[in-house]
């Protein structure tokens, strides 16, 4: 069994390995230092990948009108940091505090849902309670065991780029593949439910099960996204392309397309500056991604008033 589980292990290190020539060799040849550092390398793939897996959750996310869940639960993969850093703390163990908040953030993704169907409470009062649990119980564990709990946990909440190790970004390519997977096995159910439950569920569309497989979708990006852009700043990842792009498409699939091109831009800009002014990675990656934001509004402007103008023309031509 563990010889089946290398396998696929092995597969993504030697592809980690390529990658990793390929910058080096880029950098050595054009002469940019920064791409001759391994762990910028694994950064910019962990980027680059967060830049697609992100707004193709958030896509659903912003029409569903639930763009503030990727916030809920980047608090509860704050607990979940806590919890792997706790037990490594007191036990010794050497499990991934990453892991911890893949199983902490699954979870917390859950209990949204079924605090939503067991109370009838609306979506945004579920992700206050499991927001507020999350975050107090990754408080309680770091003020219990203060010693290297507050100095390690740091790098989870603000990000930091010499942080991605080469287990994380195996990690991240996992949860890569799966997200990927899923959402392009269940796209049209989504996209049915994400515009119109009533007449998915008279379809026969299992509405509940799709909400949920949403919600645990959303907490795996949370945690992968989290390695550069902190807990703080994660859940901008999951809106801030999204809106910018819904502000020039003019389909669903379009503003899906167009959110990913938006976030890569944001990924790749934020983290060039970032090494460049030494700045934290999230922070930057976020100011940029708002930029793009600003400008997209901008020229969904213009091509509006274009629009006005160019209709009353084409009517009188008629």
């Amino acid at each position: 069994m563990t010889g089946i589980v290398g396998l696929p292990y092995a597969g993504v290190e030697w592809l980690l390995e390529r990658w990793s020539d390929l910058l080096g060799a880029v950098g050595e040849e054009l002469g940019i230092k920064m791409l001759q550092y391994g762990f910028m390398h694994r950064a910019f793939l962990v980027g680059m990948l967060i830049a697609v897996m992100a707004p193709l959750i958030g896509t659903f996310l912003v029409h569903r009108q639930l763009a503030l869940i990727g916030d809920a639960l980047a608090h509860t993969a704050f607990a979940g940091v806590a919890v792997g850093l706790f037990v490594n703390s007191v036990l010794g163990t050497g499990v991934s505090p990453y892991l911890t908040a893949v199983v902490v953030g699954m979870l917390a993704a859950l209990a949204i849902e079924l605090i939503s169907e067991v109370t009838d409470a609306y979506n945004d009062v579920s992700m206050a309670i499991v927001l507020s649990t999350g975050f107090a119980l990754g408080s309680v564990l770091i003020s219990i065991n203060a010693g290297g709990l507050a100095v390690g946990v740091n790098q989870y909440l603000f990000g930091n780029l010499s942080t991605v190790t080469s287990q994380s970004a195996i990690l991240l390519v996992g949860l890569f593949v799966v997200i990927s997977l899923v959402v392009g096995i269940t796209y049209k159910q989504l996209l049915y439910v994400t515009f119109d439950e009533t007449a998915a569920r008279v379809a026969g569309i299992n509405v509940r099960w799709y909400n949920r497989i949403m919600v645990m979708l959303t907490a795996l990006v949370v945690v992968g996204a989290m390695q550069i852009m902190g807990v703080i700043l994660v859940a901008a990842m999951l809106v801030v392309p999204v809106a910018g792009a819904t502000q020039l498409a003019r389909s669903f699939r379009e503003a899906l397309l167009a959110s990913v091109v938006l976030a890569e831009l944001a990924v790749l800009m934020g983290i060039t500056l970032s090494y460049q002014y030494n700045a934290t990675a999230g922070g930057t990656i976020v100011l940029v991604a708002v930029g793009i934001y600003v400008v997209a509004v901008l020229l969904g402007k213009l091509q509006s008033r274009r629009a006005t103008v160019e209709d009353p023309a084409e009517q009188a031509a008629d």
